[in-house]
């Protein structure tokens, strides 16, 4: 079985159209300026209600592998017949990260796994310095002096061997549960008093 990467180069993305003259916010005229980016799908609720006018928010489908606009300048007709141009800013709520090497989505072009290096890595090898001069140990104190002499290596035995290492199984105590269950109750549950 031969597992092949597919190619996406079409993304569902929101933008914001600002600066849209009142006469475009409708299906029709939102759809005709996204389509200037991308493939419209739908309008948010808020768009469609037309209760912000400061911009229009439009999901379209878009080909990254095309340039993307910030701008786009579109010909508005006035009742008269003549048109006038009117600049629509075009903001991108998210992008996804876009390679420009392999011209794939997912990475950028910093991470990209065609890339390789130009250079294999060398190594270098730096000599430790190594100083000559002698290290004095620090005088032993009267309780050091005192220990008992190990005849096989030559060192003092230390009294204070440390701390002990306790060892506790997690597990011990489904053990003890499983145990106690397996016997029954050692006392009834219901309690007489004498009222």
């Amino acid at each position: 079985m031969v597992l092949r990467k597919l190619q996406h180069t079409q993304v569902p993305v929101w933008i914001k159209l600002r600066h849209l003259p009142v006469e475009l916010w409708t299906d029709e005229g939102l759809s005709t300026v996204a389509s200037g980016i991308g493939k419209p799908l739908y309008t948010d609720a808020i768009t469609r209600a037309c209760t912000r006018l400061d911009f229009a928010r439009v999901c379209i489908m878009l080909d990254i592998s095309s340039k993307l606009p910030k701008h786009l300048v579109i010909m508005v007709p006035h009742e008269d017949g003549s048109e006038s141009a009117c600049k629509v800013d075009v903001e991108y709520e998210w992008l996804p990260p876009k390679c420009t090497t392999c011209m794939s989505l997912g990475h950028s072009t910093t991470g990209c796994p065609t890339k390789k290096p130009r250079q294999p890595p060398v190594t270098v090898y730096v000599q430790k310095s190594v100083s000559r001069e002698s290290v004095s140990e620090p005088a032993a104190t009267p309780e050091e002096q005192s220990a008992p002499i190990d005849s096989a290596t030559g060192l003092r035995e230390r009294e204070d061997k440390g701390k002990a290492i306790v060892l506790y199984n997690p597990f011990e105590v489904l053990m003890e549960t499983e145990n106690a269950i397996s016997k029954g109750p050692t006392s009834s549950p219901i309690v007489q008093t004498d009222d």
